[in-house]
């Protein structure tokens, strides 16, 4: 039997699940190895217990809780799909907001809004077993992960910045154009695109791990970003991951 996999989602653009369906024909490849039995872009049956879940989305309403621990409960595998599920990603801007304030601005009085929270990345309400960051996700990156999962493999993500792979590349340096740039904190596995099409890092996949141990957390600070403007630039994409400073 193939494993059984769905994709689900929250708060969110939908542009990651949009970034594995524009694979094409590795995807249709992809449905000779497991059944997609949930995907709401394409399908609307729903199944019963899935070996993997592909979640995508920020957690933003009470309802919202209940059915990510609804997955949860009925899935082997929980993979956060995309920077919104993994940090909470943009919708995480809204803690620096009230939101009583935020909700009247954007829904008007008598919202149907009420029960709107400030977004949550997955892990503040179940465990998660998989993360693939970026704004959107990597398509090649999914199948790595996807591939390592049926395989009965621990996906790995790059452990270094994509300062790395802007050397590897060899792109001019960023701050060389007097562009502040999260590359030097931000995991790579992006292969540096932002920085290659002229944009600057703005850090949607996340921290590397243990930033301040690397010589690259330096480059802000010899920049002459203080630790307040370096938090500011981490709050585009809940760099942090927790929401509030």
């Amino acid at each position: 039997m193939k494993p059984r996999i769905g994709f689900f989602d929250f708060t969110g653009c939908e542009g990651c699940q949009l970034s594995v369906l524009n694979l094409e024909n590795q995807f249709l490849e992809l449905l000779e190895l497991v059944d997609v039995v949930e995907f709401r872009e394409i399908m609307d049956e729903r199944s019963g217990n899935l070996d993997i879940a592909f979640v995508e989305g920020s957690i933003s309403r009470r309802e919202d809780v209940r059915r990510l621990q609804g997955i949860r409960k009925r899935t082997k595998v929980l993979v956060a799909l995309g920077a919104c599920a993994d940090t909470a990603g943009i919708n995480a801007l809204s803690h620096f907001r009230d939101l009583k304030t935020l909700k009247t601005e954007v829904y008007g009085d008598g919202s149907l809004m009420q029960d709107l929270e400030h977004p949550m990345p997955l892990n503040a309400y179940v465990a998660v077993d998989v993360r693939i960051p970026g704004c959107p996700i990597d398509g090649k990156e999914f199948l790595a992960v996807l591939q390592a999962l049926l395989l009965g493999r621990e996906p790995e993500l790059p452990s270094y910045s994509v300062c790395v792979e802007c050397k590897l590349a060899e792109l001019p340096c960023t701050f060389d154009r007097e562009l502040v740039c999260l590359g030097p904190v931000t995991r790579a596995g992006c292969h540096a695109q932002c920085i290659e099409g002229g944009d600057r890092c703005r850090g949607c996949r996340g921290m590397v791990d243990n930033p301040r141990a690397t010589p690259y957390y330096r480059i802000l600070e010899t920049h002459g970003l203080s630790e307040e403007d370096i938090l500011r630039e981490f709050r585009t994409f809940n760099m942090r991951g927790g929401g509030q400073e």
